[in-house]
């Protein structure tokens, strides 16, 4: 969303700061790469809160009254003087928002997933990725059951819609190590998506929601058309990190989400 935002103010040239956090060293609330974009009435994103954002908006603000605007950094120290106890080092680079400084945003993504299934959970997960820097296929056969909007807000950019006949062949177009999620409307359909995964093979994480029931029934129909307990194993069902109790759609999209983030990262 951070992108998006840039990308915006930029096509309608508002004024703003990017405050970079260009080095971090021992403890910190944010790691170097991380970005803010402060304009005089609003921000995008976050450099980590407390005393350090404070000041860094205030000096963002303080610049755009510049009619010179210049780069600058500046080395925080996150001890008492700052009212945060974390104790590490943080430069921060304050530029002003331009093709120039977006230029070196380019980043590899968290993860690549492809979600199967517009329904409640679905759409409970695709609005917690919305945030996140990830990149997200969102597969389904009913055009309609996608919300056009998020908060009243276009769906940003790398939460891809696509609605399709025959959702399984698009198993095929995911990048090696994908993630996959699948949570469609009907068994068979999650059968015939599991299996062009399975067949595939190289997926970083495939989850499929269900029972431990729907496991066992999906496990044998599959090891009789072939396939190896050991691609099967891999399969995670039911979806979601233990110890969440709660079967609303919002409470088991927060497991599944972090169940996604604790998968090794792409970067």
């Amino acid at each position: 969303m951070l992108n998006d935002a840039a990308s915006a103010w930029l096509a309608e040239g508002r004024p703003a700061v990017v405050v970079t956090v260009s080095e971090a060293s021992g403890s910190v609330p944010r790691d170097a790469g991380t970005r803010m974009l402060v304009s005089a009435e609003a921000c995008v994103g976050t450099i980590g809160g407390g005393h350090l954002e404070l000041q860094a908006i205030a000096t963002a603000r303080a610049m755009l009254k510049d009619a010179h605007l210049q780069p600058r950094e500046q080395r925080q120290a996150l001890g008492p003087a700052l009212g945060q106890c974390c104790g590490g080092v943080v430069l921060l680079r304050f530029e002003p928002l331009g093709a120039e400084a977006m230029a070196g945003w380019v980043r590899r993504p968290r993860f690549h997933l492809q979600l199967y299934g517009a329904g409640h959970v679905g759409r409970a997960i695709a609005r917690l990725l919305a945030p996140l820097d990830v990149t997200v296929d969102w597969i389904d056969e009913r055009e309609d059951e996608f919300p056009a909007l998020i908060d009243g807000q276009p769906w940003p950019r790398h939460i891809r819609r696509v609605a399709v006949d025959g959702v399984e062949a698009e198993v095929a177009h995911a990048p090696t190590g994908a993630h996959y999620l699948v949570l469609t409307h009907r068994h068979d359909l999650d059968e015939r998506i599991a299996e062009a995964i399975l067949q595939r093979g190289d997926f970083g994480y495939f989850g499929l929601i269900g029972s431990l029931t729907k496991r066992a029934r999906f496990r044998h129909r599959f090891e009789q058309r072939g396939f190896a307990a050991s691609v099967i194993d891999r399969m995670t069902c039911p979806i979601g990190v233990p110890g969440i109790a709660g079967k609303e759609p919002e409470v088991i999209a927060i497991g599944v989400v972090a169940q996604l983030l604790q998968q090794p990262s792409a970067n």
